[in-house]
């Protein structure tokens, strides 16, 4: 049975060689037509849109929404206090946080437009005191290096006119009346002595005390 087997495969067996050659190229063509499926990957996909939008929304919320001052507002207004205000506020906008001026006021004694700092002092005269309270900012240059206070002091003593007068509150006529007192009692001892100037009241020599001195 084996030999019949053998005698046939022998027989047929260029047949046999030429059928599977045929299987072999029908499989490769087979292999050759299929498509590359796409390359995919697990990573996702991000927008750089998003982060931009996300970094600038983080940033925003960082930044104070609006920068403050305290202001001290004193004298003839209707509520003495310190408010917070914004940081462009001027004086008008302290006297009106404060109620605005009272019957008393001498509104000639502040200067409306003029810009606050924080820790800035928004004083408002009384008729007949002749007095503006809103200091000028001193520059660091006045200050000097040594931040010490006596640089920017003026002294009561060698003080010309032109030097009371740049102290807010001091008009011409104060200064002289100044120089008047310390002519004729051979200067001053203390700065509490501007409380024996004419036209010189406790309220005027608390606002005009920081800036001079008898050194």
């Amino acid at each position: 049975m084996f030999e019949d087997y053998l005698a046939l495969l022998k027989k047929y067996k260029l047949v046999i060689a030429l059928g599977a050659i045929l299987v072999m190229a029908i499989g490769a063509f087979l292999v050759l037509q299929q498509k590359p499926e796409a390359k995919t990957t697990d990573f996702p996909t991000v927008s750089t849109t998003s982060i931009s939008q996300e970094s600038t929304e983080e940033t925003s919320s960082e930044s104070p929404e609006s920068e403050t001052i305290l202001v001290d507002v004193k004298g003839a207004v209707q509520s003495e206090g310190v408010y917070e205000l914004p940081s462009t506020a001027r004086v008008n906008d302290a006297i009106e946080a404060a109620g605005g001026f009272s019957d008393q006021a001498d509104k000639k004694s502040v200067n409306l437009a003029q810009k606050l700092s924080d820790e800035a002092v928004v004083y408002v005269a009384s008729q007949g005191e002749n007095v503006s309270v809103v200091q000028p900012a001193i520059s660091s240059s006045a200050t000097g290096d040594s931040g010490s206070e006596n640089t920017e002091k003026i002294n009561l003593n060698t003080a010309t006119v032109a030097d009371l007068t740049t102290i807010s509150g001091i008009g011409e006529k104060r200064a002289n009346d100044i120089l008047a007192y310390r002519d004729s009692q051979g200067g001053f001892t203390s700065v509490d002595d501007l409380n024996n100037v004419s036209g010189i009241g406790d309220k005027t020599l608390e606002n005009i005390r920081p800036y001079v001195t008898v050194d």
